[in-house]
């Protein structure tokens, strides 16, 4: 099929929806499922939402979709425990993550963790 002028290599590209496994990540990022939208409910029933509230410091769990090649402790599939504002919000295929960088994380939960300690998460200095 030939190729039309207005649909060079580079156009074609980028109309190609990236997954998650397609993604190369760069440095110590960690890419991490967006953590519920932080609405809640009064005790008599009625909705508030995330954005009436002052941004909490509070640190949420989330599960690791993506991991970058300078990441030591964390691993694809691991729960970690972060504050959310660390991160930036990116949309992949139709759906929102964060992105992360592994000082951030504060605690890793893994069932694959050995019980030797040898996968503890080290001091950044």
């Amino acid at each position: 099929m030939p190729r039309t002028r207005s649909e060079t290599p580079s156009t074609r590209t980028r109309r190609r929806k990236s997954r998650p496994e397609d993604i190369r990540l760069t440095g110590d990022r960690l890419v991490v499922g967006v953590p519920e939208d932080g609405e809640r409910r009064s005790r008599s029933g009625l909705l508030i939402p995330a954005t009436a509230t002052v941004a909490p410091k509070r640190c949420v769990w989330a599960d690791v979709v993506l991991v970058g090649p300078d990441v030591r402790q964390v691993k694809s599939g691991d729960r970690i425990l972060f504050l959310p504002q660390a991160g930036l919000e990116v949309e992949m295929n139709g759906h929102d993550y964060l992105l992360l960088r592994e000082r951030d994380v504060q605690a890793i939960s893994s069932s694959t963790a050995s019980a030797d300690g040898k996968d503890r998460p080290g001091q950044y200095l």
